[in-house]
């Protein structure tokens, strides 16, 4: 069976191009593009044989099908030579049921899905396994591609730069200066990137990038680039596969450019047109307050969209004041019946804290999505029955010194409720026993 896909104009203008053109916008209207799938070879198969061939799939070492993106390779990017992909073993992450999180909140069925348990420790992997391997493959077949380049606010800079390393095609990253963490900042110079760090913000970034990649020598990898898409996605196909291949009820995750709204809604809605589940969960996106542009135009019923200045938050790779995936995300929210909620620093590094004292290690952006999860059951949006699955987008060891000093007590604009500085005394047996004891610990 001959499967295929292409890219198709979001606006539905009519307008395709093949996924091996250099194209990021339909050059009739200008929309964004997105890939679309040839659905009717995809329906030959039953919906109990494409979960048969998934789950017979998942952590093989045949190569490249122990992939988490690879093993749905017919879903994903069907037309790729194997030769050509490129590959780190990605997906496959832990669904963490947050058992005691869960009972704090009153719910019964509470996980967490670990993205950030990949090879550069963001789900920024599962994207750029796809893009980096179609430049393989357009590199292969004589075209003239010298570098990929980015923008980035940490995350997508790091997988970058990590899978063009491994095939050898040189990466370019823009960064805003002083506004990514060291460990983000030491994984594309590590990987031999030519890592320009810019006096603005990601905003001004994308700007400069998007020129940069007007030469079509320098292949766009930021997430308006929908092939970063068709990997994302394969987290939603991966949560139900996980759950039996039933979906949950509610998929709570951080926004910043909206690439991964567009991901979650466009995996979950090939399962629906395929048979594999029988009905969508509910989208909540989560925004940090000081960067809110979706939560802003979501309370005016996506009728009006402004972009803002977005200021300094501690959740950085959310730091976005004018998402470029805007107009994707809003269509998947309104098929989704999606909610959009903010948290200020304060709630998203006590939510952070509050999940770590039950056995999680999350990133201040995975703090965003559980501040809004904790609003949504305060206001009983979810119920205490919902099966409720939060993304959990990065590595918590990314973001340490903000851990640091959460229980330092010197982060601006936060009131830690769950501070645990460590207690200095001296190498004295019975010192440390009585201040044992103090803290309730007896023998």
């Amino acid at each position: 069976m001959k499967y295929d896909c292409w890219y198709e104009c979001v606006r539905g203008c009519g307008r395709t191009y093949s996924i091996f053109d250099v194209v990021y916008h339909c050059e009739d209207c200008g929309g964004l593009l997105v890939v679309e799938h040839d659905i009717k070879p995809l329906k030959h198969r039953t919906p109990d044989e494409w979960k048969e061939i998934f789950d017979r799939r998942t952590q093989t070492h045949i190569f490249p099908y122990g992939s988490g993106v690879w093993g749905k390779k017919e879903w994903v990017c069907p037309q790729l030579d194997d030769e050509n992909i490129i590959s780190m073993y990605e997906g496959h992450t832990n669904l963490f049921w947050a058992k005691r999180l869960g009972e704090e909140l009153g719910l019964d069925d509470l996980w967490v899905k670990m993205c950030g348990n990949s090879h550069t420790g963001s789900f920024k992997d599962l994207g750029m396994t796809v893009l980096v391997s179609v430049v393989q493959q357009m590199i292969s077949d004589g075209k003239p591609i010298k570098a990929i380049a980015c923008a980035s606010t940490g995350d997508t800079s790091a997988a970058l730069a990590a899978y063009a390393a491994w095939v050898g095609i040189p990466s370019v990253i823009l960064l805003p200066h002083a506004k990514v963490s060291t460990e983000q900042l030491i994984q594309p110079i590590s990987n031999g990137a030519i890592v320009l760090s810019l006096d603005t913000d990601f905003d001004g970034c994308m700007k400069i990038v998007q020129e940069l990649t007007t030469d079509p020598a320098i292949y766009l990898a930021n997430s308006m680039n929908s092939l970063r898409i068709e990997g994302q996605k394969t987290v939603a196909i991966e949560i139900v596969q996980q759950f039996e291949w039933e979906p949950p009820d509610w998929i709570i995750l951080p926004v910043g450019n909206l690439g991964n709204v567009s991901a979650l809604g466009r995996g979950l809605l090939l399962m629906k047109e395929l048979g594999i589940i029988d009905r969508l969960p509910r989208i909540a996106g989560a925004q940090a307050k000081k960067a809110n542009p979706f939560y802003l135009s979501y309370k005016e019923k996506f009728e009006t969209y402004v972009p803002v200045t977005a200021q300094k938050t501690l959740a950085s790779a959310i730091q976005i004041g004018n998402p470029v995936s805007y107009e994707r995300a809003v269509k998947v929210m309104k098929e989704f019946d999606g909610v959009v909620e903010q948290v200020s620093e304060d709630e998203l590094a006590n939510a952070t804290a509050r999940a770590d004292r039950s056995g999680l290690y999350c990133c201040p952006h995975t703090g965003v999505a559980l501040g809004a999860l904790f609003k949504l059951v305060e206001r009983g949006e979810i119920k205490k029955q919902d099966r409720v699955v939060v993304i959990s987008t990065a590595h918590g060891l990314k973001f340490s010194q903000f851990k640091v000093e959460y229980h330092r007590n010197n982060l601006e604009d936060v009131t830690p409720l769950y501070p645990n500085p460590p207690l200095e005394l001296p190498a004295d047996y019975a010192l440390v026993q009585e201040t044992i004891a103090k803290l309730g610990i007896k023998g």
